[in-house]
């Protein structure tokens, strides 16, 4: 440990390690599979990049993205690091350099894309090399139960059998039990050493709205968080363009990112995002993978996600340096029915994915603690009353009116169809719809046919997943047949009250935000927890004279990255840039106490630094 600490010193700048960072590098050198799923923002990539440094041979790592491993590769040159990348973005003369410096041995660290294993060449030539470990990134893409399924990733199970000498260590940031288990079975691991870190993320606060209108309420949102680095996701390429255009117009200094855009076109807004030119980026999900900036307030999604998987890697890039962050998530059942569409349209396990949206959707809709939905979706317990940190918690979700008479008449309806069928056949019922198949089974002359027509579907089926979360009732088999539980016959029965979220009424609360001055009371009581977590984490605000220097050393900043031609990030952090400013050191020595300044940073860009700060304090 005392020579990966050293290495991690040199190389990263940093004194400790975070939680599993230093049992998955000691599974590296010892040699021992792996699996280790740490939420985003955990410090996966330095797990199996410092390692490398201590290793006599090659660490290949499998990463599905050009612009990530790029963007990876560049940081670790920055840093002193020989690595490279073989992918399809590389002439015929680039990869043969590549391939050059391979067979001397000069690389430490190799990125390639999945894809690369379906050459049986690449292969062959890959084992005349000195492999003694691969990295396979997001490696819940191997799994066809994991959320984002790709094919390419199945050939790495070739890896065990070809390459026998060489550990096999996979990463993700999100992997429920079933999905670990299958990662583990498709790759061959040996005997593994399986790390899963903690979901709960207490700076992160989370809420939901149901949306009232296209783009206003995402507008209004933005606006609020003036100044404020964050990310906007979008469903379509076409809504991040308009969203764009929107927040443009209404001051915002805004970029939009999608995969129909040119590689220069999103290189363009990343690096201006990532050096502070651009305050909110508006993506779909193609933006994300790999970013560095920890310093990001608030992620909006205008519309529901896919999937838990891809929202909680989405609202994980938030809030990385520790301090708070928002998560703020407006949807509505068109965008259940949009996604719906587009998986039938467009993909191969149709049924798998859409039980995941059915589960987003039930996160959205739920009455329960946001955090304790997404740490038990990925299999750890809950210990905690309450989170403190979500619009549930806080108590800024309206309260439907009469909840206990809803759910009783929801519960009757269960009853009375015999506990038979699921949550989409019952509400049915309950609201009045004369289906063929309800008609044939008579359901129409129940007392409770049309008990809940004045409601939606859609507002009935949240209430249901609401009952299935409070434990009023269970979900039954592979057809998922709604039970009533001891509990919800207490409800039922008038001996036991329950609590129902009025959806309807939280868009209205959403509306009507911008129209009155004075906040809800749960909104009160968020914004003070927030500036308690704040005023915890953050540190002391810059001096008048300290941000001069703080934009001076941005400048500089700016020119070193355009020098190496890599993001402004690579180079300094603002986290780091603004300790500088605070401290000035005058020498190697004080330099390096920095957090983000190792002895790679002095030796690249130290002198130069040091030069800026003595001629500021001159001046």
């Amino acid at each position: 440990m005392d020579a990966l600490l050293e290495i991690v010193r040199k190389y990263w700048g940093f004194e400790s390690l975070r939680p599993l960072q230093a049992e998955a590098m000691q599974a590296a050198l010892a040699h021992r599979d792996s699996l280790v799923v740490l939420p985003t923002g955990g410090g996966k990539s330095l797990c199996y990049q410092a390692p490398a440094l201590l290793s006599d041979q090659l660490t290949v790592v499998v990463s599905p993205l050009i612009a990530l491993m790029k963007d990876q590769v560049d940081r670790l040159i920055a840093r002193g690091v020989k690595a490279a990348f073989l992918n399809s973005s590389l002439d015929a003369e680039d990869r043969r350099r590549v391939a050059r410096a391979l067979a001397a041995r000069e690389y430490r660290l190799l990125f390639v894309a999945p894809e690369r294993f379906a050459s049986s060449a690449f292969v062959d030539h890959l084992a005349m090399n000195n492999v003694g470990a691969f990295a396979i990134d997001e490696a819940h893409c191997i799994s066809h139960w994991g959320h984002d399924f790709r094919a390419d990733y199945r050939r790495l199970d070739l890896l065990k059998k070809r390459f026998p000498q060489a550990s096999v260590h996979a990463f993700t940031a999100t992997a429920t039990p079933r999905v670990r288990e299958d990662i583990i079975e498709q790759l061959g691991l040996t005997d593994p050493c399986v790390l899963v870190g903690d979901f709960f993320r207490p700076n992160l606060h989370y809420s939901a709205y149901k949306r009232s209108g296209e783009f206003d309420d995402i507008v209004r949102a933005v606006r609020e968080r003036s100044g404020k680095p964050g990310i906007v996701y979008c469903i379509r390429r076409r809504d991040v363009e308009e969203l764009t255009e929107r927040l443009r117009h209404a001051g915002v200094r805004a970029v939009g990112y999608h995969a129909g855009m040119s590689d220069e076109a999103r290189t363009r807004a990343q690096d201006a995002f990532s050096s502070g030119e651009a305050d909110v980026v508006v993506a779909t999900i193609a933006f994300g993978m790999g970013i560095d900036r920890s310093d990001i307030r608030f992620v909006i999604h205008a519309a529901m996600p896919k999937s838990i998987e891809h929202y909680q890697q989405e609202t994980g890039r938030a809030g990385r340096d520790g301090q708070s962050a928002e998560c703020i998530l407006f949807y509505s059942g068109s965008d259940f029915h949009t996604w719906q569409h587009i998986i039938n349209e467009g993909e191969s396990e149709t049924a798998e994915s859409l039980r995941l949206l059915a589960e987003m959707y039930n996160f959205c809709t739920s009455s329960t603690c946001r955090h304790r939905r997404l740490v038990t979706y990925f299999g750890q317990t809950w210990t905690r009353d309450r989170c403190g940190a979500c619009d549930v918690c806080t108590g800024r979700l309206p309260v439907l009116a009469d909840s206990t008479v809803i759910a009783q008449k929801i519960l009757s309806g269960v009853v009375r169809t015999g506990e038979r069928y699921g949550a989409v056949y019952v509400a049915t019922v309950l609201i009045g719809e004369l289906t063929e198949q309800v008609e044939q089974r008579g359901h129409d002359i129940l007392s409770t046919f049309g008990l809940l027509s004045q409601y939606d579907r859609r507002e009935v089926l949240g209430w249901i997943d609401q009952l299935v979360d409070l434990g009023c009732l269970r979900r039954d088999g592979e057809y998922r047949v709604l039970k009533v539980t001891p509990f919800g016959w207490g409800v039922l029965r008038s001996q036991e009250e329950v609590t129902l979220v009025d959806a309807a009424q939280a868009a209205t609360r959403s509306r009507s935000r911008a129209r009155t001055s004075r906040p809800a009371a749960g909104t009160s009581r968020l914004r003070a927890e927030m500036k308690r977590v704040e005023n915890q984490h953050a540190p002391a605000p810059l001096k008048d004279d300290q941000r001069e220097l703080f934009e001076r050393l941005r400048e500089v900043r700016k020119a070193l990255a355009d020098e190496a031609e890599v993001p402004a990030f690579v180079v300094f952090s603002d986290a780091t840039l603004r300790e500088l400013a605070r401290v000035r050191p005058s020498n190697r020595a004080e330099f390096l106490r920095i957090k983000g300044a190792g002895p790679a940073k002095w030796e690249l860009y130290g002198h130069e630094v040091l030069r800026v700060i003595s001629e500021f304090g001159s001046t």
